[in-house]
């Protein structure tokens, strides 16, 4: 078994460096699995670059960075180091630039893949942490349980539920939904996973934390409020219409 954590970065040296320590100290025993780190280094115009470049000198855990002469969106970003450098028969674990994975999150993520021979994507809970990495009470994210894809698909475009980074999933599955949509700005992940379940896929509910999500001013997502969330969702939800009318999903309203 093999994971490879997907990072887009752009400008994110104040974070970044916690990130790609947090993959390293990833503890796999007493199972056995082997896990590297996948970077894009999209078109930085501070020092990310130059940093990278010195780590990858760095014994222990496999960092690759593929280093992008113009920016991409997060979509084409994370397509390129999934298609170029991933396993096709390994795990896909995204993982933000300026997030912290937890120690044993990719140990969990393997137990519940022996569980699960058959199931292709995996769902879990995660943590919110202001910038300095201080617990942020009350804003915990707890994954849902539903019995069916359609299910799961009523709950998100009533914006009831969401999915963000807290997945495993694997190569072979985002080979089977053609990957992240390259046109997409915002929710292409959330777009990813719709296209998971339209193919039929329930995801597993792990019972673990993958990560720390942090908070901060310059996050990507800033500013997407519910007004925002519910034009994502109808901009998702336009793609795939026919499908999600014939599972009796509604649009979601303005």
């Amino acid at each position: 078994m093999h994971f490879s954590v997907i990072t887009p970065t752009y400008n994110r040296l104040q974070f970044l460096p916690e990130t790609v320590a947090s993959v390293r100290a990833s503890v796999s025993a007493p199972l056995d699995f082997s896990f590297e780190h996948l970077i894009c280094e999209n078109a930085s115009t501070d020092d990310t670059a130059q940093w990278l470049h010195s780590e990858t000198s760095k014994e222990g855990v496999p960092l690759r960075v593929r280093t992008q002469a113009t920016k991409l969106l997060p979509g084409p970003a994370r397509n390129l180091i999934i298609r170029q450098d991933a396993p096709a028969d390994g795990w896909l674990v995204p993982l933000d630039d300026d997030d912290v994975l937890l120690q044993r999150a990719l140990y969990h993520y393997a137990a519940q893949i022996q569980q699960h021979t058959a199931q292709p994507w995996f769902v879990a809970d995660f943590l919110r942490v202001d910038e300095e990495r201080r617990y942020l009470p009350s804003e915990d994210y707890y994954a849902w349980k539903f019995d069916t894809p359609a299910e799961m698909l009523r709950a998100i475009f009533k914006a009831e539920h969401f999915i963000q980074g807290n997945v495993c999933y694997s190569r072979a599955l985002f080979d089977e939904v053609g990957g992240y949509d390259e046109e997409i700005e915002m929710a292409e992940d959330l777009d990813l996973y719709v296209r998971f379940l339209l193919a039929g896929h329930l995801p597993v509910i792990c019972p673990h934390v993958s990560h720390l999500h942090r908070f901060h001013t310059n996050n990507v997502s800033i500013g997407v409020d519910a007004d925002k969330h519910g034009a994502d969702l109808r901009v998702i939800y336009d793609k795939y219409a026919q499908q999600l009318q014939a599972l009796g999903v509604e649009r979601p309203g303005k």
